[in-house]
């Protein structure tokens, strides 16, 4: 054999042998090393994953009324991404479920579409790769047309899924403290691990605000998995495995439906008294236990239908909801709405007048006005008084009393040029009260309000002094009362030159409630709650207990421990008289003529806060009875008028409906709340 050739066989015979070896290389990774892992992919392309979504639980009160549940109905949503595969992008599809649920292409085209800060509603909020839900009314009929012809609803699915539904018991909302769902955004997915996509509402909605939102694990359950067997064109020839949907757990609450249809139809009936009058009113209406810290009512005026959520939402409903021309009822004016308290404050800057040295029993005057510096400071219409005590101060409600003590005070720090540590003491006692911090109320978006210092004022000139000294040369000539933008051009020079001063005005102002001193209606009944208990502000609580889909008691929801005021009892001891006499000889007496004192003694504060350009804002802070304390009640009305005008009255028919009172059945039994759960049927 030629040498060369046989070079070359040799050469052959050695790559072949190499190939091989690489060969059986190869196939040992495949079938040893690597067998599992492609074993599993290979049972991949027989099988399909389905996502089960479980139902989610019920929200219910004391009581065991359900204030949000399911209802069964028949879902049509699309897969946007199987249209999109599709040569006409899906239209033709689109038309034709257009007509089976009487509606147009243009309508779905619009649902379906992402949403994006561009983009009006009606769109999709959720992730782009899961089905969209169109229609959760459909008929049985409709369902049936689209179920039985797959091939012209290619990327359309029809299923039955539990949808929101809130039945109102006994008349009572209660919307923006129950919450709302809505999808389940891309972003969501990438940072939760466990939430599973399906196109159905038990899994793919999540908890937005209120209730919803702070047990949103607890309520949504667990989705369970459906593995099927499909074959090469992907149609289904069996089931492989199955795990079972767990259902989400029941919520129940400390809300009670009955007390709570009260104070929402007491909110109603004198925010309709307000606009006869003239005005353009937002109302809230708060009752707690005041041992507890239980929440037994929350309202919020203007309020929505939650169920406008349910199928989507369009622009118009949307806007109507976070809108300030519609009264943003989207927002709980409850925790969230904040605003001056006017004399209801007067039990912190009571409270720090006589812890900073000035006695119980001391009898003070009371004149019409009284000057702070050069400005003269006046009671409700400059009402004069003769000398009284403190006793006497809050049942009449005597500004000037508190505008000598808070002078004073500022005095003492040092007026505008303050000592190394000034004592503040109404700044600080208001504190104490709670004002200016969260209540710790487990709802979201829940306000600390303001309690105004010399920090906050060194602060807030540094962010409007540019604006203020701008206004100070040019005026506000686009205000066509020219005594209203004199004053307002006044205020911006004194502001552009020293509005960083803690001015003995502010000092005032503050201790009747006025200026910058932002409450929400939460924290002012807490107040009152702890004068009525004795001294121990607590922590509101809206849920009761968690309770498994079966009926057990998966965990109760205890309210966490109260703090105490650092306020001597006798001073609270003081307080609870002098609320108590309010209702029967004082600025709150008309309100509560002919109110069965002898069976409920009612005690309490009106408060009437001035804010610019409306009239003023009306509260009533209060609990009951005035000895052995149940609840604490409070309401907020703006653009009204008197506190002892507007918002008592409301308070009384809120009493009224608890006890039973004017020909009304009790709302509670015995006036009691109930300490047991109810039973919660499977």
């Amino acid at each position: 054999m030629n040498p060369r050739t046989h070079s070359r066989l040799l050469v052959l015979h050695v790559m072949v042998g190499a190939l091989l070896l690489v060969l059986l290389g190869r196939m040992w990774v495949l079938q040893v090393a690597q067998g599992e892992h492609y074993k599993a992919i290979a049972a991949n392309n027989r099988t399909r994953d389905i996502v089960v979504p479980a139902v989610r639980g019920s929200i219910l009160d004391d009581m065991g009324r359900p204030l949000v549940r399911n209802r069964t109905a028949l879902v049509v949503s699309v897969d946007k991404t199987v249209l999109s595969r599709q040569e006409d992008q899906g239209e033709a599809v689109l038309g034709r479920l257009a007509e089976v649920l009487s509606t147009t292409r243009e309508e779905l085209e619009l649902k379906t579409r992402l949403c994006s800060p561009t983009v009006p509603r009606p769109c999709w909020p959720g992730s782009p790769y899961q089905p969209i839900p169109v229609d959760d009314r459909v008929s049985a009929k409709e369902g049936l047309q689209i179920l039985e012809r797959p091939e012209d609803f290619d990327g359309v699915i029809a299923q039955v899924q539990a949808v929101r539904e809130y039945p109102n018991p006994e008349g009572a909302s209660a919307a923006q403290a129950l919450g709302y769902l809505q999808p389940i955004t891309q972003g969501e997915l990438d940072k939760r691990e466990g939430l599973k996509v399906t196109g159905y509402s038990g899994v793919d909605l999540i908890g937005r605000d209120g209730l919803e939102a702070t047990y949103d694990t607890d309520l949504r359950g667990e989705p369970g998995v459906r593995r099927v067997n499909v074959d090469a064109k992907g149609r289904v020839t069996g089931v492989a495995s199955e795990t079972e949907a767990v259902p989400g757990a029941h919520l129940v609450t400390n809300l009670d439906a009955k007390v709570q249809a009260a104070v929402e139809e007491s909110l109603a009936e004198q925010v309709k008294a307000v606009k006869k009058a003239g005005g353009d009113p937002a109302a809230a209406g708060v009752v707690l236990e005041v041992e507890t810290g239980k929440v037994v009512a929350l309202a919020s005026y203007p309020t929505y239908d939650p169920t406008v959520w349910t199928g989507g939402i369009s622009q118009e409903e949307y806007d109507r909801l976070l809108g300030p021309k519609r009264g943003e009822p989207l927002i709980s004016r409850a925790i969230a709405g904040q605003f001056p308290p006017g004399s209801t404050f007067k039990i912190s800057s009571l409270a720090a007048a006589v812890a900073d040295g000035y006695s119980l029993k001391g009898i003070y005057p009371c004149p019409g006005s009284y000057n702070v510096g050069s400005r003269a400071f006046t009671n409700f219409r400059s009402t004069p008084y003769p000398p009284m005590n403190l006793h006497r101060a809050i049942v009449v409600s005597c500004d000037t009393i508190f505008y000598k003590f808070a002078y004073e005070q500022w005095i003492r720090d040092g007026s505008t040029k303050p000592v190394k540590d000034p004592k503040d003491p109404m700044i600080k006692m208001a504190r104490v009260f709670g004002f200016g911090a969260r209540t710790g109320i487990d709802l979201p978006g829940e306000v600390p309000g303001r309690i105004p210092d010399r920090a906050w004022k060194q602060s807030y000139w540094e962010s409007t002094k540019d604006n203020d000294c701008k206004r100070a040369k040019t005026g506000y000539p686009e205000i066509k009362n020219s005594s209203h933008a004199a004053y307002l051009t006044a205020i911006a020079k004194e502001n552009c030159l020293e509005g960083n001063m803690w001015r003995a005005g502010d000092a005032a102002n503050l201790s009747v409630g006025q200026g910058n001193v932002l409450v929400t209606p939460l924290q002012l009944a807490r107040a009152y709650a702890a004068i009525a208990n004795g001294g121990t502000l607590v922590v509101p609580q809206v849920a009761k207990a968690v309770v498994r889909p079966d009926g057990t008691v998966a965990r109760e929801i205890k309210p966490a421990q109260g703090t105490k005021l650092q306020v001597d009892r006798k001073t609270i001891e003081y307080m609870r008289n002098a609320l108590a006499a309010v209702t029967t000889e004082g600025t709150a007496a008309g309100a509560f003529n002919g109110f069965p004192s002898d069976k409920v003694h009612v005690a309490g504060k009106t408060g009437t806060a001035e804010a610019y350009g409306y009239k003023d804002t009306a509260w009533f802070a209060s609990f009951a009875p005035a000895k052995n304390s149940k609840y604490a009640v409070v309401v907020m009305i703006t653009d009204a008028g008197t506190g002892g005008s507007y918002a008592a009255p409301a308070v009384r028919k809120i009493y009224e409906a608890i006890y039973g009172f004017n020909k009304r059945p009790a709302a509670l039994e015995n006036g009691e709340v109930p300490t047991r759960l109810p039973k919660v049927s499977q």
